[in-house]
């Protein structure tokens, strides 16, 4: 079972994914906030990492600069974003740009791990085609 981590501020975003991801055969842990997702990445291995970008206190970029420089540098990690025209550098292996659909974001995960969530086999292309909006 691949171990997924989920950053996010807002506790009802990080409460859908984990629903999302532990029915698809994920096991999914939630970090309220960039310096506890930090902790928790310093401490347990993560197959992905998905955050939110903007957030108080530490964001996206400063979890993902932490990783990127740390000796769990090739951890995929997936942005989720409003403005994803915004975002700058390499941090992020995958960005979704919000609202996202729930498909859009277990076709991300899929493709940065390689485990087949869903009977339907989706291009990449798939992230920008909404199907329930999160």
């Amino acid at each position: 079972m691949y171990n997924v981590l989920i950053v996010d501020d807002e506790e009802s975003i990080r409460d859908v994914l984990q629903q999302i991801l532990s029915r698809s055969g994920y096991r999914a842990q939630i970090a309220a906030g960039g310096h506890e997702g930090i902790q928790m990445v310093d401490t347990t291995p993560f197959d992905l990492v998905i955050r939110d970008i903007k957030m108080t206190g530490i964001d996206g970029y400063g979890v993902a600069r932490h990783i990127r420089n740390s000796h769990r540098a090739s951890t995929p990690i997936i942005g989720i974003s409003g403005t994803p025209w915004l975002l700058e550098g390499d941090e992020f292996d995958w960005v979704i740009p919000k609202p996202f659909g729930l498909q859009a974001l277990l076709d991300a995960v899929q493709n940065l791990i390689g485990h087949t969530v869903t009977s339907r086999q989706d291009s990449p292309d798939s992230v920008n085609q909404p199907t329930q909006k999160v």
